[in-house]
């Protein structure tokens, strides 16, 4: 028993269509009665792929038009304080952010490391500008964008240069961060004009030495790093 897929009366099986609207009777059983063209199609539709040339034209133009507009209106209607230089200093970030994975992906990756440091360097800069003195960029900001972009690009060289896993890469990541929570607070100090010395970042450097010390460890003895790897499947 089979029955119209059109307006659902019931069909004898030797009907070719249905008595009532004249719909094609399609036996799925039999590829005779399959209609070649009506039920599937011939061709294959495709999207264009979008090229990251426009991909790049598009975020420039985004960036562009979003920092312009803002200094234009900052310029000529809000003009109590210089707060487009913020959405500028975001916009030059956004930018170099995305350059390397979407504008030009032959840039060396320590390139664009650099620049995006000197992106975030830039923003710091343009905050001075809403600040009623530039000695906290000079003294404290610039030296801790500098301090991040070169212990990111340490941490890059390192994991390219020997065998990365996440053993490794942990103690890379642990000894970096006692060394910036200590120089981050000397130069707290520093600016501030107090003695030079350590107390809450002496904390988490002997944290982050016990962590270094178990993970050399495990590291050097191959028992020890295997059995780890397979526990928790690394």
């Amino acid at each position: 028993m089979s029955y119209c897929v059109n307006c659902g009366v019931e069909l004898d099986s030797s009907l070719k269509e249905c008595p009532l609207c004249n719909t094609p009777v399609i036996n799925p059983n039999n590829p005779d009665t399959v209609l070649a063209g009506d039920s599937y199609p011939a061709s294959k539709g495709e999207v264009e792929v979008v090229k990251r040339k426009d991909l790049g034209l598009l975020l420039t133009v985004v960036l562009s038009a979003t920092s312009i507009t803002c200094l234009l209106l900052n310029m000529l209607v809000f003009k109590g304080a210089l707060w487009s230089f913020m959405v500028i200093g975001v916009c030059i970030c956004l930018f170099f952010f995305a350059f390397p994975a979407v504008i030009y992906t032959k840039c060396p990756l320590y390139l664009s490391l650099l620049a995006d440091g000197a992106a975030v360097a830039t923003y710091l800069y343009l905050i001075t500008f809403l600040t009623n003195d530039s000695r906290w960029f000079w003294e404290l900001g610039l030296y801790i964008a500098v301090m991040v972009t070169a212990l990111i690009e340490l941490f890059t060289l390192l994991a390219r240069s020997f065998p990365f896993n996440i053993l490794s890469g942990s103690l890379y990541l642990f000894t970096e961060t006692a060394v910036f929570c200590v120089a981050l607070e000397l130069l707290i100090r520093n600016y501030y004009n107090d003695a030079l010395c350590i107390s809450w970042s002496a904390v988490v450097l002997t944290v982050c030495a016990i962590i270094d010390i178990t993970l050399i460890t495990i590291l050097t003895k191959k028992r020890l790093r295997n059995e780890v790897n397979r526990r928790l499947h690394f």
